[in-house]
């Protein structure tokens, strides 16, 4: 049995889990897929996070040209994260005829359309299941499993971080800064959280999901996004007691050639399987036109669930002929395809108001007036002469909520617009 020989760029969380199994699990993967995988370097700043690791040494290796020009390596894993020095790493292995494995999807979302021509130009692979949802295999299943159906529609929770946050908030009515704290103690949330829970770390993910499901390039930033900062504890309760929990969701749809994409906090119905996927896991809800509504659950991040991932892209690789995008990845919105800013959506608002008789009804015209419909408004009375007024709504159009909104906040009756939340 050919004995394969690769390498890791970046020996940190997911590259040391990736070392773990392909080192424990070895015996397990030559038997059962004919395939013998040998790291043959490691490539990081030092040796130390070889040593901590339990590692041999002397793979430890500093030099990436010479990393390139070794013609025993067949495939490099790239876990470094980051857009540079990755995508130059990334790039100078692809042009030495190197396949490469990365769980890096901010690199991805930002560079997919440069790096792919690359390895189609050198033949060899680009593999990126680990960049989404961990060791949940959603990518596959975008890339792989749905020839004869149209994904219509993707909702995933699809950051742990802020689903760790936000369940905390909600099962220990705590605030969002005192959940962020948890989070960041336990080593699920870094110092500087702002790409997690302001919303890029889930639209990039949403922009590499959604380009496989709708077979068009979805760039990053043509994506709606909005983070968890502003929701509060009062928000949490409010949901609770109407029969939601908050998830931030990245939510992707396509109708013909109309296309969503946005990231932001929603209401989601405790009946609904996403409500109740708490902690820092994963969750990718898809409904395709024939297979029907499928659920992909699991460990969203982590050194093993990765690193699984990982090492399901080393098999397919070393095993296979190498598979690109069935879609022209220019990285570019099709001109063929609208990107829908005004979209369908129920909507929770609240507001803090003057607690005098008249405020419900001048807000409610003014909805009214928009065409925004009232499901259900409740008045709760605050402390002095205030009162904090909760509306929901049926499914409204976002400009003629917003447009809403802004007449709202003029009333001289209305203290402050509070929280505003999209209803799934």
């Amino acid at each position: 049995m050919k004995k394969h020989k690769i390498a890791i760029m970046g020996f940190g969380t997911v590259g040391g889990g990736t070392y773990d199994i392909l080192t424990q699990n070895r015996d397990h993967i030559r038997s059962t897929q004919g395939v013998d995988i040998e790291v043959k370097y490691v490539l990081d700043r030092s040796a130390e996070s070889l040593e901590k690791r339990g590692a041999d040494k002397s793979l430890f290796c500093s030099d990436v040209d010479a990393l390139a020009a070794d013609k025993e390596v067949e495939l490099v894993v790239e876990t470094m994260g980051g857009v540079e020095p990755a995508k130059t790493f990334i790039t100078k292995m692809l042009r030495a005829g190197k396949s490469v494995v990365t769980a890096n999807k901010e690199l991805l979302a930002k560079s997919w359309s440069e790096l792919e021509p690359i390895a189609k130009e050198n033949g060899c692979g680009l593999f990126f299941e680990a960049s989404c949802v961990g060791g949940v295999p959603i990518v596959r299943a975008l890339g792989e499993s749905f020839q004869g159906d149209k994904v219509q529609s993707i909702y995933g929770i699809i950051n742990g971080t802020t689903n760790y946050i936000l369940s905390k908030m909600s099962a220990e009515g705590v605030s969002y800064s005192q959940a962020l704290a948890q989070a960041q103690a336990l080593g699920f949330a870094e110092a500087n959280p702002t790409s997690d829970v302001e919303g890029y770390d889930a639209a990039y993910k949403l922009s590499i999901l959604g380009s496989l499901a709708f077979h068009t390039s979805l760039p990053y930033q043509s994506i709606y996004r909005e983070g968890i900062t502003r929701v509060t504890a009062a928000d949490i309760v409010n949901a609770k007691r109407l029969g939601y929990e908050i998830k931030l969701l990245a939510i992707g749809k396509r109708c013909g050639n109309d296309i969503e994409a946005r990231v932001h906090p929603v209401f989601v119905e405790k009946n609904h399987p996403l409500a109740s996927v708490s902690g820092a896991f994963n969750a990718v809800y898809l409904h395709g036109d024939f297979v029907g509504d499928l659920m992909f659950y699991g460990a969203g991040a982590g050194a093993h669930p990765t690193g699984s991932a990982i090492v399901s892209d080393i098999v397919k690789a070393l095993c296979g002929k190498p598979t690109y995008c069935d879609f022209d990845n220019n990285g570019k919105l099709d001109k063929s395809v609208n990107l829908v800013g005004d979209f369908l959506s129920g909507y929770y608002i609240c507001v803090t108001v003057d607690d005098k008789a008249g405020v419900l009804s001048r807000i409610s015209t003014i909805l009214s007036d928009n065409g925004v419909s009232i499901k259900a408004a409740t008045q709760v009375p605050s402390d002095g002469n205030a009162a904090t007024v909760v509306f929901l709504t049926h499914p409204s159009r976002e400009h003629s909520v917003m447009r809403s909104l802004e007449s709202i906040g003029k009333l001289a009756s209305v203290r402050n617009i509070d929280s505003v939340i999209r209803v799934l």
